[in-house]
């Protein structure tokens, strides 16, 4: 794996990439408290497979750049910070797969930048837009999504999941997967990731920047149709998600044009992790 930085929408990314060099890309978005390394079990079975496999770390995480201020984790701005991975690359209509905040980000890709997307590989995120209402009008939704709102509290969740070598951050991990589904060897690579200069509160950001657009959002919903996605989707879905409920599995196929789901009867909300070669199986077989 090649290790470089690259310049995009204001910020320095830092990106590893894999596979052959004229390889079919295919663009890797992490999501929370990940890094690229939350895609290891993927790049290597992808670029055997012949793809150009790109991995950021995204904004705030790990050695890439962390703005200071809410305001510069916005979805529609992280979402730039992938159209300009693609056009350093060259890349003109991306193939992409996104878990967790990188699904939604490569959902938002689907919804603001559709002409630059070829197909989309979702990873136990809904539609946007079905989250939002989920959270508004379900109560099993909300009392899953406790920790957004708790993380919105400044400073003091810092210190919550940065005391004792990040403990707290590291048992919230954990517990959500199942016993095998990170190791010793794991966690030590997370905690060298959250340790850098000013993450923590840049990788807090992403959710609250997203809680003040959805509270605007959420007003408006019933005065705005649910945004469509054009582009082939396959969602894979763990189903013991802690933290999101696979009933919004198909209200999301439901606004998608060409859509299909895989559920995971024993995944946790880490389904790459959890079913790795059955996961890589499918993104082969549709990201081909």
């Amino acid at each position: 794996m090649r290790s470089q930085f690259i310049e995009t929408n204001g910020v320095k990314l830092h990106v590893v990439t894999d596979g052959p060099e004229d390889g079919t890309p295919v663009i890797l978005l992490h999501g929370f408290p990940e890094f690229h390394y939350g895609w290891r079990k993927q790049v290597p079975a992808l670029a055997g497979a012949g793809f150009r496999v790109i991995v950021p770390d995204q904004r705030g995480y790990h050695l890439s750049d962390k703005p200071k201020g809410v305001r510069m984790y916005k979805v529609d701005i992280l979402a730039r910070d992938v159209i300009g991975l693609l056009d350093h690359f060259g890349i003109q209509k991306a193939r992409i797969a996104g878990h967790d905040w990188g699904a939604m980000i490569a959902w938002t890709l689907a919804l603001n930048h559709p002409r630059r997307l070829e197909k989309l590989a979702i990873l136990n995120v809904p539609h946007p837009d079905v989250i939002t209402r989920f959270v508004v009008e379900n109560s099993g939704q909300r009392r899953k999504s406790w920790y957004v709102f708790f993380f919105q509290i400044p400073l003091l969740v810092e210190w919550i999941l940065r005391r004792n070598n990040h403990r707290n951050l590291a048992r919230m991990l954990v517990g959500s997967g199942r016993k095998s589904t990170f190791t010793k060897a794991d966690i030590v690579e997370y905690r060298k990731a959250w340790s850098q200069p000013g993450a923590l509160t840049a990788m807090l950001n992403w959710y609250r920047a997203i809680v003040r657009g959805s509270v605007q959002y959420a007003f408006r919903r019933n005065r705005i149709p649910a945004r469509r996605v054009n582009v082939p989707v396959l969602i894979l879905w763990g189903k013991n998600d802690v933290a999101l409920s696979h009933e919004m599995i198909q209200p999301s196929l439901d606004l998608c044009d060409n859509g299909e789901a895989v559920l995971f009867e024993n995944a946790t909300h880490w389904v790459q992790h959890d079913e790795a070669d059955e996961v890589n199986r499918r993104l082969i077989e549709f990201l081909r």
